[in-house]
């Protein structure tokens, strides 16, 4: 069987929201199932597993013998988007249109949503899509009643770069395992980051943003802070020049914005528009687009920060939020042990906490067993098998789907683009049939808006105002500089007093040999060049010089 010839077209009719068919007797349960029974026997089987009672998404219509069938619709329950995801394919096979198919009607429901734009074409989903012959023959083919619609959005950027209203999050927030992955350290630098911020937060230093970080880094491997690590393993010189120099390239790529405060409140995600409909919300990446590893760990954060806060709620009638997780092969790529575990457990617990991930991706493969195991829905487009490690990959995808009629090798290489093989988990819980299905067409624009729009709509939000402009209070760095500062002022003070004693013992000995020392310190005190010194102490020129002055030379290691 071809999935990818020419399919029958069906007339449309207008339906109740979040169910559609291809004639008015299709949008009742008993013309529904009037409608199926001039199906094949093995497509009405499929077309049974999708007959859904409750609330639920219409994702698009059965391919059978290369013909589309209106009266057998795709469908996921609405109930079943917190049992977690994953939208693979190969590019350009239509996932960014599969995640704005979805997100439009999660948002008509009511639910929240949040998608990663990398390449910068979803922000098309706040405007109404435009109609055109592609979209009238593709509505016609699946069923649909397309109507041009656009959705309540709000635009966030990473740190200020780029459009979007500042994301941020402090670097203790952030935490050492996550920072470990962005950095790219190894297990036991990884280890050792961790007794940093261990050592961090007992001495109530806050780490907010990278200079805090470096700072005590710093301060773990000096003469004076060498010891507060003793008894717990200590921090080697090694390692922390291993840190501070990961610290300096990742600055150096502009990241060090990404970390500050006022921090993202991440319950901003959860919001919904006036009028009811979902917010969704887009996260604008082309301008770091070049630093994967940067965007895939944060939106690890954001999803680590919502499992932290959100209260268990169990089994819900719809989800209190969806994730699209883009580009997840890129948080999995030399991942640690310890990462992939946090992972695994945030998966396995948020699903509980009313919140759905969907993992998007090239081939199941790039998504780690463990984490694959937790994703119930499953919508793949075509893959090729140009090369050994694709026909590999597409034989590893295969196994990964209940067994079916299709022969599926075949068919996820002949797929076109906006088909895919489908999945989900049914209102009882249980795996639907595997369906090959043509996708419906996004309502929304299938493309970016106007640049001049996406400003507009950033500079008008409610948290423009709340999030803009970065805040730089009083934390680690400022901490450790004043406590260095004090005391480099307590040996200049003890010096002077080690001076003038010298000088009294010697008073009666030699009055004239005081007075003439008086005037060279005088004279060196008031000098320029004294001063200049004076101004430079802080710095760590300074601090080399003032030890040389005051006999408080570092101490040879």
């Amino acid at each position: 069987m071809s999935a990818g010839q020419q399919p029958l077209n069906a007339p449309e009719t207008e339906t109740p929201t979040g169910v559609s068919g291809a004639d008015g007797a299709a949008s009742t349960p008993a013309g529904a199932s009037a409608a199926r029974s001039a199906l094949p026997p093995p497509a009405q089987e499929i077309a049974a597993g999708y007959a859904l009672s409750g609330a639920a998404l219409d994702l698009g219509a059965l391919l059978w013998d290369g013909q589309c069938r209106p009266e057998a619709q795709i469908r996921i329950p609405l109930s079943m988007l917190n049992r977690h995801g994953l939208v693979a394919g190969a590019t350009g096979t239509g996932k960014t249109k599969t995640l704005q198919l979805i997100a439009e009607q999660l948002s008509a429901n009511g639910v929240p949503v949040f998608l990663a734009d990398i390449k910068g074409d979803v922000s098309g989903i706040s405007a109404p899509g435009e109609s055109g012959a592609k979209v009238q023959e593709r509505a016609g083919q699946v069923g649909q009643a397309w109507e041009a619609k656009g959705f309540p959005c709000e635009f966030y950027g990473l740190g200020g770069i780029g459009p979007g209203v500042p994301l941020r999050a402090t670097v203790t927030s952030f935490g050492p395992v996550l920072l470990s992955k962005v950095l790219q350290l190894n297990r036991t630098q990884e280890q050792s980051l961790g007794l940093i911020f261990h050592y961090a937060d007992s001495k109530g230093l806050e780490l907010v943003d990278l200079k805090d970080l470096r700072a005590v880094v710093a301060f773990l491997v000096s003469d004076t802070g060498k010891a507060e690590l003793k008894n717990i393993g200590g921090l080697s010189t090694a390692t922390a020049g291993v840190i501070l120099r990961a610290l300096t390239a990742f600055e150096q790529q502009g990241a060090g914005g990404f970390f500050g405060e006022p921090e993202f409140d991440t319950s901003e995600l959860l919001r919904t528009a006036p009028d009811g409909r979902g917010l969704v919300s887009v996260l604008e990446l082309p301008a770091v687009q070049d630093k994967p590893q940067l965007f895939s760990t944060f939106l690890m954060w954001l999803l680590a920060d919502l499992f932290h806060d959100l209260p268990e709620v169990g089994d819900v009638e719809k989800p209190k939020l969806v994730f699209f997780f883009d580009e997840a092969h890129l948080l999995f790529n030399g991942a640690s042990t310890a990462f992939l575990e946090s992972i695994t457990q945030t998966v396995r617990l948020i699903r509980s906490k009313g919140v759905g991930v969907f993992f998007v991706t090239q081939t199941p493969k790039d998504v780690p067993g463990d984490v694959l195991a937790q994703l119930g829905n499953r919508v793949q487009h075509a893959l090729r098998a140009f090369t050994p490690d694709d026909a590999k990959a597409l034989k590893a995808t295969v196994k990964t789907f209940p067994k079916s009629p299709y022969d599926l090798e075949e068919v996820l290489t002949g797929l076109g683009t906006g088909e895919a093989v489908i999945t989900v988990l049914s209102d009882k819980g249980a795996p639907t049939p595997v369906a090959v299905t043509r996708l419906r067409a996004p309502q929304s624009l299938m493309g970016p808006i106007d640049a001049a729009a996406l400003c507009e709509a950033v500079k008008s939000s409610q948290l423009y105002s709340r999030y803009a402009e970065a805040v730089d209070r009083e934390s680690a760095y400022e901490k450790l500089t004043a406590e260095q500062q004090e005391a480099e002022a307590a040996a200049m003070r003890a010096a002077v007093e080690a001076e003038r004693a010298k000088e009294a013992a010697g008073t009666a000995k030699a009055p004239r040999a005081r007075a003439q020392d008086e005037s060279v310190v005088g004279q060196v005190m008031g000098s320029g060049l004294f001063k200049s010194l004076a101004r430079s102490v802080g710095t760590q020129l300074g601090r080399e010089i003032s030890r040389s002055i005051f006999g408080t030379a570092r101490r040879r290691s």
